[in-house]
């Protein structure tokens, strides 16, 4: 009843898994990763032990194949599992028990795993598969690219209902608190995986420094920056426009550390940044 990648980008430390179904709140049940060790997708009669089992496993050293074919038969139920796992060095390996149903199946790749149940056609996982390989940008943005070219092929052939999309990175997360760089989720939606498209551009464009622009710093700008520190408590100056170090160092103690990379020593300033600042300052306009 689901259809989904999973794959690895060492070059930037990535891992991650992208998933749909017409099933509700597919995200709380099919994807697991840790940054450094892997990813995994158990579907169809889902066993959730699969996740945490198989991540431990690969962490110990075990390879994608070994550790799957590891918990694949430790399980009695396993004629009615799918599911795929990547491991630290981009190996990945699938598997689908012959009980489940029709179509079902998947392959793997260079750095992927693409897979599905109750699917409409073999066409489904080919088309993830050629998707993947084919497309560029960061991970996030392949799997993406792959979860689309499975849905417009056809997908779940119940319907859909919900999509995921989760990817770590050393450090990625919310104020490099953890490792989960994205975590995106639609869980009941008619069209779930353009919905979830529209959910990761928001995360996109509002947390992830990939997609900051910096703008040219003016003496207007800078007063009004000036003007929102004061408020703050951090600027104790007057508004003149200049971008010196007293004001680059007010805007530093009022990011703190974990705004690191949206500082620049450059005339530039995050926009994300100054958004930031603008809402928390609104009484000034």
């Amino acid at each position: 009843m689901t259809f989904s990648i999973v794959a690895a980008d060492l070059e930037r430390g990535d891992w991650g898994v992208a998933v749909a179904s017409k099933f509700p709140c597919v995200g709380a049940v099919v994807p697991y990763a840790r940054a450094g060790v892997g990813a995994v997708a158990t579907q169809a009669s889902a066993n959730p032990t699969f996740g945490p089992d198989g991540l431990g496993l690969m962490a110990s050293g075990m390879t994608a194949q070994v550790a799957l074919d590891t918990v694949v038969a430790k399980d009695e139920g396993r004629t009615e599992r799918q599911v795929a796992f990547v491991d630290a060095s981009a190996n990945a390996a699938t598997f689908t028990g012959g009980e489940c149903m029709e179509w079902a199946g998947g392959t793997a790749g260079e750095g992927f795993a693409a897979q599905g149940n109750i699917l409409v056609g073999e066409t489904v996982v080919s088309a993830m598969a050629e998707a993947f390989a084919a497309g560029d940008g960061d991970l996030c943005d392949r799997l993406l690219a792959a979860l689309v070219a499975g849905d417009a092929a056809g997908g779940d052939r119940r319907g859909k209902q919900s999509a995921a999309l989760l990817v770590v990175r050393e450090g990625g997360g919310f104020n490099g608190r953890n490792d989960r760089y994205i975590d995106c989720r639609v869980d009941d939606h008619p069209d779930a995986v353009a919905e979830l498209l529209r959910v990761f551009t928001a995360w996109d464009e509002t947390i992830l420094v990939r997609n900051d622009l910096w703008l040219p710093i003016t003496p207007d700008l800078v007063r009004e920056i000036q003007r929102r520190l004061r408020a703050i408590g951090t600027y104790a100056g007057e508004e003149t426009g200049a971008y010196d170090e007293a004001t680059r160092g007010a805007l530093a103690a009022w990011a703190g550390d974990d705004a690191g990379e949206r500082l620049s020593d450059g005339d530039e300033v995050s926009q994300w940044l100054l958004r930031l600042l603008r809402d928390v300052t609104p009484e000034l306009g």
